[in-house]
């Protein structure tokens, strides 16, 4: 499978991904991979061979749809996605950790986090490919899956809308302390990446900072295929 080049990591514009994170608790990269790319991720969901696990969400109460967890050695794509993100991704983490008040730091470099997390007894690889047909949805939940969690994640679109599939919206909602939860509906086109707050994030109130939950969801599938590719920093237990 086609490597992904450093350059397409290095290119992003990392400051206004930071700014856009501060803002609003997400983040959108608009055509992080080709369409090549996407397909031949896309394409390796009936290969058993490259996963771990397979989750069929209605058995859970999860929603409806399936995912499948990558194991370890990941596809290098997958990989170097992960490595490569990490970095860019670890002040903004410490900073967020800073103004919440919370104690825990993380490493410039990804093997230095997942060794803590694999020292901790979570030694199982997150990053994951999701399909969902036609009426398939996934409930708002938070992707923890330990005492260990690196607080943003990724998400790539790796099906075309209106061409593979209608509806299935990425979604999010921001529940503040003693108000009603905020919704957002991110926007993604093919190749189009979001980064978005796992747990929690800080936000500036007339009093100072203070700490809002968040949870991410798709909304239901009208019609077609949609698979997509999550990458998620820590492992699990």
């Amino acid at each position: 499978m086609k490597t992904i080049p450093t350059q397409t990591i290095e290119n992003v514009r990392w400051n206004d991904v930071a700014e856009e994170l501060d803002r609003s608790g997400s983040a959108r990269i608009e055509g992080l991979l080709g369409s090549a790319q996407c397909e031949a991720l896309a394409g390796l969901y009936p290969r058993d061979d490259c996963f771990r696990k397979t989750v069929v969400m209605a058995r859970h109460g999860f929603g409806s749809g399936e995912y499948k967890y990558f194991r370890y050695p990941l596809p290098e794509p997958i990989q170097e996605l992960r490595t490569a993100i990490y970095p860019h991704l670890a002040p903004i983490a410490n900073r967020w950790n800073e103004t919440m008040g919370v104690d825990v730091r993380y490493p410039p470099d990804h093997a230095a986090f997942l060794a803590r997390c694999h020292d901790a007894g979570q030694t199982r690889p997150t990053p994951l490919l999701l399909r969902y047909e036609a009426g398939d949805y996934n409930c708002l939940h938070q992707d923890l899956y330990g005492a260990h969690v690196f607080p943003l994640q990724l998400t790539i679109l790796l099906s075309a809308p209106g061409r593979d599939f209608d509806g299935g919206e990425f979604v999010l909602t921001e529940q503040r302390p003693r108000m009603q939860s905020r919704p957002e509906v991110v926007p993604l086109s093919q190749g189009d990446a979001v980064i978005f707050a796992v747990h929690y994030r800080p936000v500036e109130g007339t009093r100072g900072f203070y700490r809002v939950q968040m949870r991410h969801g798709v909304s239901r599938v009208r019609a077609g295929r949609r698979h997509t590719l999550g990458i998620i920093f820590h492992d699990a237990a």
